[in-house]
């Protein structure tokens, strides 16, 4: 779900808290040096993403936010926020020369710069957040 988030709204709060869990405490998010990534450019993204966007001409930047039970993805278009929500057992992300996220029929693609690069070790977090995710619901492979 995509939700427009440039305002405080505390429903808007309320359900993102539900959907994807409360934010980080302040000692777990030093003891995980950090919660979110740096501004990233939203290279490539489905056509039902593409109204969330600046013109062609105009980068537009997203960021990830690390939640116990999703993330958050923060679409930064002009004056306007927009963020989306997705649970861990939405998430879906593919890793070549960039990184790809889908999820809900949808998916962004962010590109390979500076600030990639430097958000090596936040994807590293995040794919330990999913894979400890998966583990704590796998019901499959119990004994």
């Amino acid at each position: 779900m995509i939700l427009e988030t440039s305002h405080k709204n505390k429903d808007i709060s309320l359900l993102i808290n539900d959907v994807v869990g409360k934010p980080f405490s302040f000692i777990k998010t030093i003891k995980m040096k950090g919660c979110t990534s740096k501004k990233m450019i939203i290279e490539d993204s489905s056509p039902n993403l593409k109204a969330y966007q600046n013109r062609a001409i105009d980068a537009t930047f997203a960021n990830i936010e690390l939640r116990p039970l999703g993330i958050l993805i923060r679409i930064i278009k002009g004056l306007s926020n927009f963020t989306w929500v997705i649970p861990y057992y939405q998430l879906v992300i593919y890793k070549s020369n960039s990184n790809h996220i889908y999820s809900q029929g949808r998916f962004i693609r962010f590109g390979v710069d500076k600030n990639f690069k430097e958000n090596k070790d936040f994807f590293d977090k995040l794919f330990i957040q999913k894979a400890n995710y998966k583990a704590k619901y796998d019901f499959l492979n119990f004994k």
